[in-house]
């Protein structure tokens, strides 16, 4: 079990950690001015987090089916696996100087080369592993206090911290509500993650989606200030550490209100 549990937690750790970073790729495409090679890459950053995201799923089941079997409450090794990800966010937050830096100088690279598999080969050689070392830029209280919030909605904020909340739990709540049912309808239960999180997914997509896009497009044409984004960027990012950690709140509500959908 502690082996199930240990790859959950690296695995859970890197996705956030993936998927916190790629918010910073709005600020290069507005800075540099070139969106599309930016989203080129940021693409790929979505593709592995959501390809890591995929074998979070068997690993859960794994740990779940252990549990019943050996008559073991698996909800503290589970809430160990939320942390992770309020872990991995929170790192990630500290990376995003030096991310940027990377990221930058890899849109450059990908503008002169035009592929994007011949800058991941090269930026894992050993001289280019040792280039992006010496970029690292430690996080300054000056790269905040110059930002202002006020041309942010309050309303995305709330909603980006509860989308990330119930994203955070939804294939462990749905997995561990299998506990909390009658044996034939454990497989049916398990598999409502599928459902909460693309419940979680539809919500971004209508609601934050759109609105951090306009914010982007019109500092890309000049009607905004580029801080705009920038504040945009800092606040999506701190309410995403915030739903991670609501996400210990809602964890096992969740797996209630699951199963008893099906006990009822």
């Amino acid at each position: 079990m502690k082996e199930y549990l240990y790859q959950l937690i690296v695995l859970t750790f890197i996705i956030h950690l993936i998927d916190t970073l790629s918010y910073s790729v709005r600020l290069n495409s507005v800075r540099s001015g070139q969106f599309a090679l930016s989203m080129s890459f940021f693409n790929l950053f979505v593709l592995i987090s959501r390809t890591a995201n995929t074998f979070q799923a068997p690993l859960i089941g794994s740990l779940i089916g252990i549990s019943i079997t050996n008559g073991i409450e698996p909800s503290l090794e589970l809430r160990k696996v939320i942390l992770s990800s309020t872990i991995g966010t929170l790192v990630a937050i500290l990376l995003i100087p030096w991310f940027l830096r990377i990221f930058s100088a890899a849109v450059k690279r990908l503008d002169l080369q035009g592929s994007v598999l011949s800058v991941l080969v090269e930026a894992f050689s050993f001289s280019a592993m040792r280039q992006l070392i010496r970029k690292a830029v430690k996080p300054s209280r000056s790269m905040i206090s110059t930002i202002r919030f006020n041309n942010i909605p309050k309303r995305l904020l709330l909603l980006n911290t509860v989308i990330t909340g119930i994203y955070t739990i939804g294939v462990l709540s749905a997995n561990y509500s299998a506990m909390l049912v009658a044996e034939q309808d454990r497989l049916a239960a398990a598999s409502s993650a599928g459902m909460i999180n693309g419940i979680a997914t539809i919500m971004l997509t209508l609601f934050i989606d759109p609105k951090a896009a306009i914010i982007t497009d019109q500092a890309l044409k000049g009607n905004r200030p580029y801080n705009d984004v920038k504040a945009l960027v800092t606040l999506l990012i701190g309410t995403k550490f915030l739903g991670t950690i609501l996400g210990q709140f809602l964890f096992l509500p969740a797996a209630k209100l699951i199963a008893y959908f099906y006990n009822s």
